[in-house]
């Protein structure tokens, strides 16, 4: 059974609530003084605008223990161990969902962990313009 979509006012707001208190820790891999559900919704909210902006199978984007999607066109997967895998921490996905770490810098510091070829969110993230959510 799918997950109920999460609104946008209830999503936008958990996010916000970590861009304001995360700040630039966010961009460290850090989340100090987030409350764990806040950021629970905040990292499905944001993995959830990845999955409706870059439809389709082909990707596994993990944020243990938060959620997964599997997003962007391409074979999709269904069975065993997906070939495409995205994983990283809460805060750090948080970084790169808002535009606080770009996806290239984020690989370079070892913060992504990425396999497969077409495991790669160039292009797909941010999703949400977290200067803006503010």
């Amino acid at each position: 059974m799918a997950r109920a979509r999460i609104g946008d006012d209830v999503g936008r707001a958990a996010v916000g609530v970590v861009v304001r208190v995360g700040g630039d820790g966010l961009a460290a891999g850090e989340a100090p003084g987030v409350d764990r559900t806040t950021l629970a919704l905040a990292v499905r909210y944001t993995l959830q605008l990845l999955a409706e902006q870059a439809p389709g199978g082909s990707v596994e984007v993990r944020v243990p223990p938060h959620g997964a999607v599997q997003c962007v066109e391409g074979p999709r997967h269904t069975r065993g161990t997906p070939p495409n895998v995205v994983e990283t921490d809460a805060a750090t996905w948080l970084a790169l969902a808002t535009g606080r770490l770009d996806w290239a810098g984020a690989r370079e510091t070892g913060r992504v962990h990425a396999s497969g070829q077409r495991a790669d969110l160039t292009g797909a993230v941010p999703v949400i313009d977290g200067d803006r959510i503010r």
